[in-house]
């Protein structure tokens, strides 16, 4: 087996699903074969228990703008009765499959990443431009306590960024996906006040009526936006807002009308629709509900920071010249969900969403998830390739 291939199986055997991560265990993992690469190591604690790993290989020219390679430690839950694997042994079958939670989402990306950069340096290879990897911690609990507040904090702003890569999707065809901004997520909770009384009786005004018609009104929107996507074949998810009915609470015992109901929704609005107007639309969808019908977020990400791609854009031109080298095709598109590729983007620095698996199907957060060895394997020769594109560029006019 490819000395990658074993690597990145090692890693997937470190159990960091939710809710309780084993950190620890990934950072001491991340960091020894950081030593062994001979990059310097900086571990800072943003929560308590929550790390973020840098390891560092330094530029020629430390006062030109760095090149991020972004990526989080922690994967999502799992229903192991579901899997045809057992979810954490990295199983790899007789095509060369290999099964695990994070093989996509994105284990699969830290060890390409690390292992790109142990070919370069193997070949001898030195650029000007320094190159961090991140490996963060929380990202798919929101990032509260991982990115969004690394990115707050003095050894964030030490790293002088110029340009960062992170996280995107596997993509079923011979495209690569390449996301250059992201939905802003909202969660919002509509709760619903009205008259309580005997479940045996007409009572007017009930909780439940004017749940029903927010309910009515929410996903009359969301099935307008899914027809909006079905019937434009140039639209993809990115680009229509997303909404889903998540949760649903009230009620006491089946015989007593409840005076307060509550829903909660997950929408995923693209970058190119005006968020005032949207909340606007909210409130008057709670409004025509009746009286006593509030909303409150659970999460509102405003940002709306998209990354350039056009090619007078010295970053872009790069990436994009790398990938037409390589004779890539690549799809531009919205990221459908959230990374921390916002929490980059909200601090001013252009980030993009990249994760070399093409003919593949899209399985993160899904039952046996799972990448091919050879699709894992090529990934590394692209970002070989990718690396020195972008550590390369030459000197912007403010690095003077």
């Amino acid at each position: 087996e490819d000395p990658s291939v074993t690597l990145f199986r090692e890693y997937l055997r470190i159990n960091t699903v939710h809710p309780k991560p084993d950190y620890d265990a990934a950072i001491q993992f991340l960091e020894r074969v950081g030593t062994d690469l001979g990059l310097t190591c900086q571990k800072v604690e943003v929560c308590q228990g929550y790390v973020v790993l840098i390891l560092t290989w330094p530029g020629t020219n430390p006062r030109l703008r760095s090149i991020l390679l972004n990526s989080h430690t922690d994967v999502v839950p799992v229903f192991e009765e579901q899997w045809t694997y057992p979810p954490f042994e990295a199983v790899k079958d007789s095509q060369g499959n290999i099964y695990a939670r994070g093989a996509q989402d994105m284990k699969c990306v830290s060890i390409q990443y690390l292992e790109a950069i142990r070919r370069l340096k193997a070949e001898g290879k030195s650029f000007a431009r320094t190159i961090h990897l991140t490996f963060v911690p929380d990202e798919e609990m929101g990032g509260y306590k991982g990115m969004e507040v690394f990115v707050q904090r003095p050894e964030f702003r030490a790293l002088n960024l110029g340009f960062a890569l992170d996280e995107g999707l596997a993509s079923p065809s011979d495209t690569f996906s390449v996301f250059y901004g992201e939905k802003s997520p909202w969660w919002i909770k509509v709760k619903c006040v009205g008259s309580p009384g005997h479940g045996s009786r007409f009572i007017s005004n009930t909780a439940a009526e004017k749940m029903h018609k927010v309910i009515s009104s929410f996903l009359a929107f969301r099935e307008s936006e899914r027809q909006r996507l079905k019937s434009d074949s140039s639209l993809t998810l990115g680009d229509v807002t997303s909404l889903n009915l998540t949760m649903l609470e009230g009620g006491v015992t089946f015989n007593v009308v409840p005076s307060e109901m509550a829903a909660g929704f997950d929408i995923r609005i693209p970058p190119t629709v005006d968020l005032k107007a949207f909340e606007e639309q909210v409130a008057t969808w709670c409004r025509d509900a009746g009286d006593g019908v509030t909303y409150e977020f659970h999460q509102k990400c405003m940002d709306q920071n998209m990354t350039s791609t056009e090619e007078s854009d010295p970053w872009w031109k790069a990436f994009s010249g790398a990938c037409r080298d390589m004779k890539l095709q690549l799809k531009l598109e919205i990221f459908p969900a959230a990374t921390d590729s916002r929490y980059i983007r909200a601090v001013g620095h252009p980030a993009i969403g990249f994760s070399p698996m093409n003919r593949t199907p899209v399985l993160l957060h899904d039952h046996n998830e799972f990448l091919n060895e050879q699709v894992f394997l090529r990934g590394i020769d692209i970002y070989a390739q990718l690396l020195p594109a972008l550590a390369s560029v030459p000197p912007l006019p403010a690095e003077g």
